[in-house]
């Protein structure tokens, strides 16, 4: 008695607040074979060292949604642990490559909370940062989630909403030290587009699909040591469902992304995403992209591409919101991010 973690509750937390997070975890191969075994994941830069060193890298980086998710799983135990449901990201940032053989730990700072209108849950912000072994940050986001209270007569913290950028500036994205896509081979990558054939607005159908199995999602979760009870614990929500992790959902799309998007390599910014409606085994998962805008950069023969991520389990490509300004109740999924690409 008394050993046992039950996690934190919402009336635990306190502005300020620093979490140092358990456990640090060294990653490699493994993960990213398991990477491409979860998701049907083939951009190139993350396929090939050989490819990596004709873009100016030493070797193959791993995923970049490989670090998401080690580093958002150590966050789980000290933050969603006893979540309803994450809710949303803004202010995502890739600051470093990471290797195999890197070890990840991460640390978050409570930046907001919300007691909801109900007083049985509420909304806890987060700055979140991955750092690798030489205390190095290589990934930094914000993130609120929706945590139960313990004791629902419990008082309610003063409320205090953070005020987020709608984008991260392009200026501010960090393209990693030697990257150069002036000899990309644009054959090996598996298609023709690049940064110049992409117009602000165009819409592209991902078109394929994949339905999602509980095996699977009950592996991702697992490999990426995420706890929350939602996601394997029947008995955590009414509907004796278990919710599919909203980054499973994120990974998914993206991989399905590389059809028409292929060249769109590396990711490099979350600029805001909302799980709009719960992912559950049996849905299948179908993609389209928006491009919003694109930028130059300082690096040779590199350019920065906002893109819209919507997954939706049905209905028509390109279909969002209502006109009520809601989301469709078949929209999973809206992501909005920078990636790298040749131009």
């Amino acid at each position: 008695m008394g050993k046992t973690n039950p996690g934190r509750f919402f009336e635990d937390y306190r502005i300020g607040d620093v979490l140092s997070h358990a456990v640090p975890r060294t990653v490699g191969g493994g993960e990213r074979a398991l990477y491409h075994m979860l998701y049907p994941a083939r951009h190139a830069l993350y396929s090939s060292d050989e490819f990596a060193k004709s873009c100016g890298l030493v070797s193959s980086p791993l995923d970049d949604l490989i670090n998401f998710h080690v580093v958002f799983g150590k966050t789980v135990p000290d933050v969603s642990l006893n979540a309803v449901a994450n809710l949303g990201y803004a202010q995502g940032r890739w600051l470093l490559p990471v290797w195999p053989g890197d070890t990840l730990r991460a640390e978050s700072e409570v930046i907001g909370l919300k007691q909801n209108s109900n007083g049985k849950t509420g909304v806890l912000y987060v700055r979140t940062t991955g750092l690798n072994q030489n205390d190095e940050a290589v990934l930094e986001y914000v993130r609120w989630v929706m945590v139960r209270k313990r004791d629902e007569t419990a008082p309610a913290p003063e409320t205090v909403i953070p005020d987020l950028p709608t984008t991260v500036a392009a200026d501010q994205l960090v393209v990693p030290e030697g990257l150069d896509f002036t000899n990309y081979d644009f054959t090996l990558a598996g298609e023709p587009h690049r940064w110049g054939d992409y117009e602000i607005g165009e819409q592209i159908d991902h078109v394929d699909g994949v339905t999602i199995e509980e095996a699977e999602h009950m592996m991702a979760t697992r490999l990426w040591q995420n706890t929350a009870k939602v996601h394997f614990d029947t008995s955590a929500r009414p509907d004796g469902s278990r919710l599919i992790y909203g980054g499973h959902v994120i990974s998914m799309a993206r991989a399905l992304s590389f059809n028409g998007l292929a060249n769109a390599q590396m990711i490099v910014g979350i600029n805001a995403g909302a799980h709009a409606n719960p992912c559950l085994a049996g849905d299948t998962v179908r993609a389209w992209s928006e491009v919003l805008d694109k930028a130059e950069t300082d690096a040779p023969g590199v350019g920065a591409i906002r893109l819209r991520l919507v997954a939706t389990k049905g209905g028509a490509p390109f279909a969002l919101k209502d006109d009520k300004g809601k989301y469709l109740p078949e929209v999973l999924l809206d992501l909005d991010y920078w990636a790298l690409i040749p131009t």
